[in-house]
């Protein structure tokens, strides 16, 4: 039996990654990881540990004795900030015997900076970059971009620190972070243009498997409602994004539709928060991902069920052994 580690499996990333591979058709020991001791976390895993925050000088230490306690073989992230931190010390965790899903190096620290990947993507000349722009002159980016248009943290996932600037006083409260922690950009598409697409790189410019969702966010920057669409309209952007980024294993594309020309939003080098959706439709990432990197096993398209899928608030009771009379 493979023994597969979750982090962050107090999250929509971990608890989903857990719950996914749960679905499988194989028999996994889950050990799920998070610094909240309290969280739900319990419930989708055999065993689990409360973390030490990544940040933490003890951090390693902690990790690389979980991971020998309990003999793990595959250890997933589920929050970006334990990608960040494991593709910075693959011989402490491969000195364990276990094997961390990470992508493409290059590709995954690239996707710590919005400005430098966007540069990246005009140099690979991709027709779906979003243009951007770190000048601190309201009038100048108002005259490129029309208004409103959009402040995006360079460093950051979802939609957490975006800001909508449709007038100076609002564009003055954040200028002093321009260029150093934020980037402007046009607002590209509406709302219900925006489409994610999940696929499983083989590290040498191509791809696999891939499914797309038509979706809508949460407050959160999460996907809250989903449907399931071709991916078709998305392939040849997808190639290109491949063969220029060379991903490996589970990566995620956000993209919107505009005038029918496709714009990339952000690539994530890892499972993203819709993967249990993806997971109810046929498309098990968590379970591609061991078959391959454990086993060698080369992930083909699944027949992917047409459908959509809502996200709502629900409880997960956990029972002590006494009875109040």
């Amino acid at each position: 039996m493979k023994r597969i580690l979750v982090s962050g499996a107090s999250g929509i990333v971990g608890y989903g990654t857990l719950r996914s591979l749960r679905q499988s058709n194989v028999d996994f020991f889950l050990v799920g990881t998070s610094i909240y001791g309290d969280s739900v976390a319990p419930a989708f895993c055999d065993v689990f540990e409360k973390a030490l925050p990544t940040s933490h000088a003890d951090y390693l230490a902690w990790l690389t004795d979980v991971l020998v306690r309990h003999e793990v073989d595959l250890l997933i992230p589920g929050i970006e900030v334990d990608l960040y931190h494991w593709i910075d010390h693959p011989k402490a965790i491969g000195s364990t015997g276990a094997y961390p899903l990470l992508n493409e190096p290059a590709l995954v620290h690239l996707c710590k900076d919005k400005w430098n990947f966007y540069e990246t993507l005009l140099a690979g000349s991709q027709p779906c970059v979003i243009p951007s722009a770190l000048d601190s002159d309201f009038e100048s980016l108002a005259e490129r971009f029309g208004l409103p248009f959009l402040l995006k943290p360079r460093r950051g996932y979802g939609s957490k620190g975006l800001v909508s600037v449709d007038n100076k006083a609002t564009f003055d409260l954040h200028k002093a972070k321009m260029g150093v922690e934020l980037l402007a950009q046009p607002f590209v598409g509406t709302d219900d243009q925006e489409f994610t697409t999940s696929l499983f790189g083989d590290g040498q410019g191509g791809y696999w498997a891939s499914m797309t969702l038509r979706r809508a966010l949460s407050r959160d920057g999460f996907t809250d409602r989903a449907e399931v669409v071709d991916t078709a309209p998305f392939e040849d952007t997808l190639i290109s994004l491949c063969k220029q980024f060379r991903p490996l294993g589970p990566t995620n594309f956000q993209f919107r539709v505009c005038s029918g020309d496709v714009r990339l939003l952000e690539i994530n080098p890892r499972i993203s928060s819709s993967t249990s959706i993806r997971t109810a439709f046929g498309y098990n990432e968590s379970a591609m991902a061991v078959a391959y990197f454990l086993e060698g096993q080369i992930p083909s398209q699944p027949h992917i069920r047409k459908g959509r899928a809502v996200r709502y608030t629900d409880e997960q009771v956990f029972y002590d052994n006494s009875f109040l009379i």
